[in-house]
C-alpha cells in the first residue's frame, strides 16, 4: 500500500487504529528516498538516523492514546532556508555551507511540539533566487515527472520530495511564487499564505516584505492542517499579525473572477486550457464565472525585480565574512569581504544584489524603487476594488508546464516570466493556492491558482478542497508510475 500518498488525516487513523506504526511509515518514507534521491536529489541532508528514536516514542505515544495530534509521527521535509537547531542550514549556498543553526525557526518548534518527524533539509535555489534550483551551489534537483525537466523554484526540492513520496509535506518559502511553482511542476498542492499568518522567525530572508512560509503537499486537506499548525502571531517577529475578524468569501455561490491579463499572451495555449476547464467544472456547480482585469498584473514582473533584489541587496550584506558563514583570507578587511562574497555567493545573487543596490543608490531610489513601492501599492488597491465584485480570483499558476534544464539559462527575462502569474500574490500579501488540475499535451503537470482576500486562508483552503474533490488529479510521476 502506498502510505506516502494517503492523506495526513488517513496516516493518523491508521495510526490511532494500530494497523501501521509512525516507525513503519518512516521507513517506508526513507525507502522511497533510497530509490529516488538518487535520480531527483530532493534533499540536501537526510535525518534518518537520529529519528529512528523519535518515531519509536511516537509508536508508545499512539500505543497509550497519548499522541500530540494529527501530525504526531508524519514525516515532513524542511526547505534548507528554514532553521532546525544542530543543523546545517545552507541555503544552498557556499556562503553558508558550514553554518549550523543555533536555534529553531518558530514553524520547527511549533511542529516538534506536535511530534513531527523531519526527513531532512531540501535543496533550493541560491537564498532561494530562482524559478528552477538550477542555481543550487550543490547541484539541480531534478522533476520526479521527467528528470530531464527542472522541478521550479526556488522550493524545487521541497516539491519533488513531496511528489516522489519520500516525504508525506514540506515546508518552503514563497518570495514570488516558490512554493506554488514548483508545486506546479511537480504536480503537488502549494499554499502561500497571507503574510504575516506564519512567522518567518529562523527564516533566513531573501526580502522581508514577500517572503512567506508555506506547506507543499498531496491534497488540499493536509495543506490546511500544516497551515494552522504553523500559524499564528509570534512576538519574535516583528511582522507577524495579529489575529482580526475578516469578512470571509462565499463558499457555496460563489462569484470567480479569471484574471484576463494573466490569459493573454505569454500563457500557453495548455496553461489556458486547464483554467476555462476548471471554470466550466465550477460553473457547473452553481458558481458564477466572469472576467476581471487586473491591468497592473502586466507590470508585476517589474515592480517585483526592484522590489526583491533591493530588500535581498539589504539582508545579504550580513554576509561579509566577519560575523558567521564563509570566510576568505585577505590583505584588508575590505580585500577579505570582498573575496568572501565572490567566492561565497553565486551568478544569481550577485546579480541581485547588485540590482537591488543600484536601485537604492543616491540619485536613483526615487527613479526605481520609489516608483515600484508606489506601484505596489496602486496594486494592492486594484485587488481591493476586485474582491468587492468577485469572492476569488483564478489564474494559470504557471504559463506553462516543466521547461527543460537549461532551456532558460541564457535568457533570464524568460526564466523571471515563469513567475508572472504568482509575483502578484507575494506584492500585494493575500493568500493564493496551486492545485493540481490536468496534464499537458506533453503528459506533464498543470494547475490552476486560487486568491482571495488577506485573511481568508482558511475559506480559501476550504473553497480549494471542494475544487479539487470536482478536479480529481489522480496522475502520477514517471518514478511512481511502477508501483500498484
Amino acid at each position: 500500500m502506498e502510505n506516502h500518498k494517503l492523506s495526513i488525516s488517513k496516516i493518523n487513523k491508521l495510526f490511532k487504529d494500530k494497523e501501521l506504526k509512525p516507525s513503519e511509515l518512516y521507513d517506508e518514507v526513507f525507502e522511497r528516498a533510497a530509490s529516488t534521491e538518487s535520480i531527483i536529489h530532493g534533499h540536501l541532508t537526510l535525518f534518518q538516523e537520529e529519528n529512528i528514536q523519535k518515531a519509536l516514542e511516537s509508536n508508545t505515544r499512539y500505543e497509550k492514546g497519548e499522541h500530540l495530534g494529527p501530525l504526531d509521527g508524519i514525516p515532513i521535509a524542511i526547505k534548507d532556508n528554514i532553521n532546525i537547531s544542530g543543523h546545517v542550514t545552507s541555503c544552498s549556498s557556499k556562503m553558508l555551507a558550514n553554518y549550523v543553526s543555533p536555534y529553531d525557526a518558530t514553524v520547527i518548534t511549533k511542529l516538534k511540539k506536535e511530534g513531527v518527524l523531519f526527513t531532512g533539509k531540501t535543496n533550493l535555489d541560491e537564498f532561494a533566487m530562482g524559478s528552477s534550483t538550477e542555481n543550487s551551489a550543490f547541484g539541480p534537483t531534478k522533476n520526479p515527472w521527467d528528470p530531464s525537466r527542472v522541478p521550479g523554484g526556488s522550493s524545487g526540492g521541497s516539491a519533488a520530495v513531496v511528489s516522489a513520496g519520500s516525504a508525506i509535506a514540506s515546508l518552503g518559502s514563497d518570495t514570488g511564487g516558490s512554493i506554488r511553482q514548483p508545486a506546479s511542476f511537480c504536480g503537488v498542492v502549494g499554499f502561500k499564505p497571507t503574510y504575516g499568518t506564519v512567522s518567518r522567525y529562523g527564516l533566513i530572508a531573501f526580502a522581508s516584505s514577500l517572503d512567506q512560509i508555506g506547506p507543499i503537499t498531496n491534497n488540499v486537506e493536509d495543506a490546511k492542517l500544516i497551515f494552522n499548525s504553523i500559524s499564528g502571531h509570534d512576538p519574535k517577529d516583528a511582522t507577524s499579525l495579529i489575529a482580526t475578524k475578516t469578512e470571509q468569501p462565499n463558499l457555496n455561490k460563489a462569484k470567480i473572477g479569471i484574471i484576463k491579463e494573466l490569459m493573454e499572451d505569454g500563457i500557453s495555449e495548455d496553461a489556458k486550457e486547464e483554467v476555462y476547464k476548471v471554470a466550466k467544472l465550477m460553473e457547473a456547480e452553481g458558481h458564477e464565472i466572469v472576467e476581471v482585469s487586473l491591468p497592473l498584473t502586466k507590470m508585476s514582473i517589474s515592480i517585483y525585480y526592484l522590489i526583491a533584489p533591493a530588500e535581498c541587496s539589504a539582508n545579504l550584506s550580513r554576509f561579509d565574512g566577519v560575523r558567521y558563514g564563509a570566510r576568505v583570507s585577505g590583505n584588508t578587511s575590505s580585500e577579505m569581504m570582498e573575496l568572501t562574497r565572490a567566492e561565497g555567493f553565486g551568478p544569481e545573487v550577485k546579480k541581485r544584489i547588485l540590482l537591488g543596490t543600484y536601485a537604492l543608490s543616491a540619485g536613483y531610489y526615487d527613479a526605481y524603487y520609489g516608483q515600484a513601492l508606489k506601484a505596489r501599492a496602486m496594486m494592492k488597491k486594484e485587488f481591493t476594488d476586485i474582491y468587492k465584485q468577485v469572492d476569488y480570483v483564478i489564474s494559470p499558476t504557471t504559463p506553462s508546464d516543466p521547461f527543460k534544464f537549461g532551456e532558460k539559462s541564457d535568457n533570464q527575462l524568460e526564466m523571471y516570466m515563469s513567475d508572472l502569474c504568482t509575483i502578484p500574490a507575494n506584492l500585494v500579501g493575500m493568500p493564493a493556492i496551486s492545485i493540481p488540475t490536468g496534464l499537458s499535451s506533453q503528459g506533464l503537470p498543470l494547475s490552476v491558482q486560487i486568491m482571495s482576500p488577506a485573511n481568508t486562508d482558511n475559506t480559501l483552503l476550504d473553497f480549494s478542497q471542494t475544487l479539487q474533490s470536482l478536479v480529481s488529479f489522480i496522475d502520477k510521476p514517471i518514478l511512481n508510475r511502477t508501483e500498484k
